[in-house]
């Protein structure tokens, strides 16, 4: 099995462009990853409609494609995530995308622990109590989404400069 830890965004996107059919995305597949898990995303071509086609129509046609495919390929994207998980160590999801609309598949929801003040569990245990969430656990999930929706440049940034680093680990001295 190879070290999570030094498997580059590069090497993890070079094996899924190698290793997938060349007939399921428009081009090369997203691919994200974090310690735990590798989420693969391709765009699957448009459904053709006439063209006079409704907004709804082109929406139940592009879920539908998406839909299709999730089916289609089960099998062999359960072969080839079997060989990705075994290979990189991490758990592999799947995901497609078409025209505006995109859907992940069965993806981790993997558990976070904080120690929080009481300030910080103040903020949570409002949102429960407003019926914004379910628990604290839930809260926590909510307000990181609600972070990552509206600091997207803030967060681009910092990955990005995170990579810079780990670009600069990978060319320092080895072991």
């Amino acid at each position: 099995m190879t070290n999570t830890q030094n498997t580059s965004p590069e090497t993890l996107q070079g094996w899924f462009a190698g290793r997938l059919p060349d007939d399921w995305f428009t081009g090369a597949p997203d691919v994200q990853t974090d310690r735990d898990e590798i989420v693969i995303v391709g765009t699957l071509p448009e459904p053709e409609l006439p063209g006079d086609a409704s907004p709804e129509a082109e929406g139940a046609a592009r879920s539908a494609r998406i839909e299709g495919f999730r089916e289609d390929t089960r099998h062999q994207r359960m072969r080839i995530a079997e060989e990705a998980q075994h290979r990189f160590g991490r758990k592999v999801s799947w995901g497609a995308a078409c025209g505006d609309q995109q859907s992940l598949f069965t993806t981790l929801a993997v558990p976070a622990m904080t120690r929080l003040r009481m300030s910080e569990r103040r903020v949570l245990d409002t949102l429960v109590e407003a019926g914004v969430a379910r628990s604290r656990s839930h809260a926590l999930a909510w307000c990181v989404r609600l972070v990552a929706e509206h600091q997207d440049d803030w967060l681009k940034d910092l990955r990005d400069a995170l990579g810079a680093v780990e670009k600069v680990r990978a060319e320092g001295p080895k072991d």
